[in-house]
């Protein structure tokens, strides 16, 4: 699905939403990633100063990573902002991940995929800021998503009519105001003039969406992971991954 049709998607009630609507397809189970690269042996090198859970940037692949460019394991997450299963997966995992990303042994990458229509949004004001605020915000969106998805309740008929003809810039645009997001980013570091740019910003949008056409293909939902490059899982609860990624040597 292009990133146009799927904004065009409407929002009919918020406990659809909670409950299933992070697959495009029925769910893949807890199956066990397969074709999976072993982790390299050796030592690994010290940390910088603040941790390697400071180093974030932004990879060729259009996902932010945090930890050593050198980790034995790689963890690459694709997920949605308003997915419900990702936020609960962030509260349980990322105290978790980001000892294991601390050792040095562990990177994670997480890579935004659009699911849900005011999901461009936040990718934009989430990214504004680029690699140094990504991760906090990305975090302080999950958790807030008990304040944003209740919104979806009350979203007037208007609104949703007033979205038709809309470019999707214009209509992150008012995603961003219905829901709250530029005032959200904006106690967090995100002054409002740079909130409009990102939000008006084209190019942005052009690259998200053809992220989203590249990866549509094998992502059947949000989250979805990969361990070491090997074969997409989805809906993978983070006991079973934790597991998996200490035996591949995290």
């Amino acid at each position: 699905m292009t990133l146009s049709a799927r904004l065009a998607v409407p929002l009919i009630a918020a406990a659809t939403l909670a409950l299933a609507a992070c697959h495009k397809q029925a769910d893949t189970g807890t199956a066990t990633p397969t074709g999976t690269t072993a982790a390299a042996s050796g030592p690994v090198g010290p940390a910088p100063a603040g941790g390697w859970t400071e180093q974030v940037v932004q990879t060729p692949e259009g996902g932010f990573r945090m930890g050593s460019p050198a980790a034995p394991v790689t963890l690459v997450e694709w997920g949605s902002r308003t997915c419900p299963h990702c936020g609960a997966f962030a509260k349980e995992a990322m105290p978790d991940l980001k000892k294991m990303v601390d050792t040095g042994k562990l990177s994670y990458e997480f890579r935004d995929f659009p699911i849900h229509a005011p999901d461009l949004a936040a990718i934009l004001l989430g990214q504004c800021n680029g690699a140094a605020s990504f991760f906090p915000l990305l975090e302080s969106m999950f958790a807030d998503q008990v304040n944003v998805l209740p919104k979806f309740e009350t979203l007037p008929p208007s609104f949703q009519q007033s979205l038709t003809g809309k470019t999707p810039n214009q209509q992150a645009q008012m995603w961003a105001e219905q829901l709250g997001y530029t005032q959200f980013v904006g106690q967090r570091g995100v002054p409002a003039a740079k909130a409009q740019a990102c939000l008006a910003d084209p190019k942005a949008v052009e690259a998200i969406s053809a992220r989203l056409q590249k990866d549509s293909g094998r992502i059947e939902g949000t989250p979805s992971f990969t361990i070491n490059n090997g074969d997409v899982v989805t809906n993978l609860e983070w006991p079973q991954l934790k597991a998996q990624l200490t035996a591949a040597g995290a």
